[in-house]
């Protein structure tokens, strides 16, 4: 049994014997530790081999991508741009001003909020597609948790301080999940919660939306069902039909253009139109008949002007902190998720790919910025078909 040729080594054979490594220094082992611990898929580590001065390049041009694709940019793709941007704006100004007053903020911080945070995110977002601006579920969650303890109509100046200190406690997570490369968090966030969320913040939007529909001066502060519904049906002797009136006529208009859009593709920028034109001939027919003197409320007078600096309103010092903090973990969490599942849905269905770290972080700064910019808390919302 076994192999003749088999030659056993003999006494004088030597065995190879590995060294011990010399003991690191204690810096540099806890470097090196949290560094494979946060940083196992270190971004630079594919410039590795470069040249100091390209690898620095390389490395500007990984966290800010509008330095990779701006040398390339042409003329086309400006008229292109152009067009889109047009078109989002149409589509950007009343919903703002509407999120805003959702938010329980003044409207014009919806404006506000859909001009600095866009521009953080050309330059450091990687979705080719993706717009950014307030959404309804961050401002539900803004007024519903921030108005638990601060009534915004009592002391709207505190509670508006509140939002940018929650907008800034938001930035800061969203970048420092992304700085530490934790983009897989957010995907434990399963798509039936999200989906279940969505709808149920969409209801309770709708809910909320029966205070302008019917004119109403005094609403309930919750967002259940139960106490909207009371506060509805317990004030029917002060339901302004003309309100009524004037609010379904352009909810039926808003439906009717997106109806036809879907039945004919090639009509898209009817619906992409439509909430501009709304606003437009909206505004016009109040100023002609003077509709605020029958039972119509209006926005009022909006400040003209860019937006005004906020960093000294940031409430750090205040009681309500903590309520900011959390505030700002919640609606940070669920306008990341939201931002990022759809940036990642257009990403293939034009088959690209986008970094969920960069995002995060590019989603920080936008709201790091807007809260010391008059902004409340953005996100990632879908406009693709439109400007497809």
């Amino acid at each position: 049994m076994g192999n003749s040729d088999y030659a056993f080594p003999s006494k004088g054979d030597c065995a190879h014997r590995v060294a011990i490594p010399p003991p690191q220094p204690f810096y540099k082992s806890l470097k090196r530790s949290l560094k494979e611990t946060f940083f196992p898929d270190d971004p630079l580590r594919q410039f590795k081999n470069q040249p100091p001065s390209r690898k620095f390049i390389l490395g500007l041009q990984y966290f800010l991508p509008i330095l990779e694709w701006a040398p390339r940019y042409t003329f086309q793709y400006f008229k292109a741009d152009l067009i889109a941007g047009i078109t989002i704006a149409s589509l950007a100004i009343p919903q703002g001003i509407s999120y805003a007053q959702l938010a329980n903020l003044p409207p014009i911080l919806g404006l506000y909020s859909s001009f600095v945070p866009p521009l953080v995110y050309a330059m450091m977002g990687s979705s080719r597609d993706l717009a950014v601006g307030t959404v309804a579920v961050a401002s539900l969650l803004t007024a519903s948790m921030l108005g638990s303890e601060v009534n915004a109509n009592d002391n709207p100046t505190l509670y508006l301080h509140l939002a940018f200190t929650a907008t800034f406690f938001a930035g800061v997570l969203q970048a420092t999940l992304g700085i530490l490369r934790l983009g897989f968090i957010v995907d434990f966030l399963s798509h039936a919660t999200i989906v279940g969320f969505m709808a149920g913040a969409a209801t309770v939007v709708c809910l909320q939306q029966l205070k302008g529909i019917l004119g109403l001066e005094r609403f309930t502060h919750g967002t259940d069902v139960v106490s909207v519904m009371r506060s509805v049906f317990t004030q029917t002797h002060q339901w302004r039909w003309e309100s009524g009136v004037l609010g379904c006529c352009f909810l039926f208009f808003l439906i009717l253009t997106r109806y036809i859009s879907k039945r004919r593709p090639k009509f898209f920028w009817i619906s992409a139109m439509a909430p501009l034109t709304s606003v437009i001939l909206g505004s016009l027919l109040v100023y002609l008949t003077h509709a605020e003197n029958h039972g119509v409320q209006v926005i009022g007078h909006l400040k003209k002007g860019l937006n005004p600096p906020s960093l000294t309103d940031l409430a750090f010092g205040s009681q309500y902190v903590t309520l900011a903090m959390k505030t700002g973990i919640v609606t940070g969490v669920i306008a990341l998720a939201e931002g990022i599942a759809v940036g990642r849905s257009f990403a293939m269905f034009k088959n690209y790919h986008i970094d969920g770290n960069k995002e995060m972080i590019a989603f920080g700064m936008m709201n790091i910025a807007g809260s010391c910019t008059s902004c409340y808390l953005t996100t990632g919302f879908s406009l693709f078909p439109v400007c497809l």
